[in-house]
């Protein structure tokens, strides 16, 4: 909805001859934001179309071991059948040979009991086989189930982050889902003044609402990032450059957060970025404007499934 406002704001302001040339400006600077947005969620389609891919070539990875592991099972299972046929034409034989001498009856007998070993060997590592294979095979669907659970968790936290986050929407302030994990970005325009790490009152609403959704989450693993465009910090004092300045403002953001007494403070990580992870070019205003950003990273508890991964491996 807000696209084609835009998008129709824009084509006013072109045939609308009356209009200022700073409401043109600002319409013109939407609608390549818009434009960006549109290529952020391409961006984010490819990614998890990259992790579906992933996650389906291990699947198949493991399918495959699986069946070559019942492929060398029914190999066993053949061998078990033609010990079993040796076995009975030892026993037609030893029928004949009865009438024999007591040595060759004892010979006979002794191959028996040899035979008679190595089936009951062979019938027990066939059983053990398949009680492994039986264990794998629950294993993977009990893995399967976990990660799809942990996708539709981080689904709702996105949706639920999103409707908390609502009235900051157009104010520098986005929510992705991508690589299972859940990013909040929010630029500096929400947060801070140039060249501080004071949070103003509009971006401290924002984080106080993100806080209320993370403390109805307390297993998430959050890490705070400060980031800032490529332009050396000038001021003087404490910091001396863009790694202090983004490590300054992303302490500042947890600790707006930890005055949340339901968040886990054990779950929080800041992190200062400085200009080495930019999102866009530092060479145009609206490309420095992206790059200055907090990044909140939401990551699910992943322990269960590395220790399923264990247990399968």
């Amino acid at each position: 909805m807000i696209k084609k406002v835009s998008i129709g704001l824009l084509i006013l302001a072109l045939t609308t001859s009356c209009v200022s040339k700073k409401i043109y400006n600002d319409l013109e600077t939407k609608f390549a934001d818009l434009k960006k947005e549109n290529r952020s969620i391409s961006d984010e389609n490819a990614e998890l179309l990259k992790a579906k891919n992933q996650l389906e070539l291990d699947r198949d990875g493991l399918n495959k071991s699986l069946s070559a592991t019942k492929a060398e099972l029914e190999k066993q299972k053949a061998d078990y059948a033609a010990a079993q046929n040796k076995l009975k034409v030892l026993q037609d034989s030893y029928n004949a040979l009865e009438k024999n001498s007591d040595e060759a009856l004892k010979n006979n007998m002794n191959k028996n009991r040899e035979l008679l070993e190595q089936l009951e060997a062979k019938g027990k590592a066939l059983a053990a086989e398949q009680a492994r294979l039986d264990k794998t095979a629950k294993r993977l669907d009990e893995l399967e189930a976990m990660i799809a659970a942990k996708e539709a968790a981080m689904k709702k936290l996105k949706e639920t982050l999103s409707k908390a986050l609502n009235g900051f929407e157009g104010k520098g302030l986005t929510v992705e889902q991508k690589n299972g994990k859940v990013y909040v970005s929010m630029e500096n325009k929400l947060l801070f003044n140039s060249g501080s790490w004071s949070v103003g009152s509009e971006g401290k609403k924002a984080v106080v609402e993100l806080g209320k959704v993370l403390g109805d989450n307390p297993d998430l693993s959050v890490l705070i990032e400060g980031h800032t465009d490529d332009d050396p910090y000038i001021g003087s004092g404490v910091i001396t450059n863009n790694w202090d300045l983004s490590t300054k403002r992303a302490t500042a953001i947890v600790a707006i957060l930890s005055e949340n007494s339901k968040i886990n403070k054990q779950k929080l990580t800041a992190a200062g970025r400085g200009e080495f992870s930019p999102l866009a070019s530092n060479a145009t205003p609206e490309g420095k404007a992206k790059n200055r950003r907090i990044e909140i990273i939401l990551t699910p508890r992943l322990d269960e499934i590395a220790d399923m991964l264990n247990s399968i491996n």
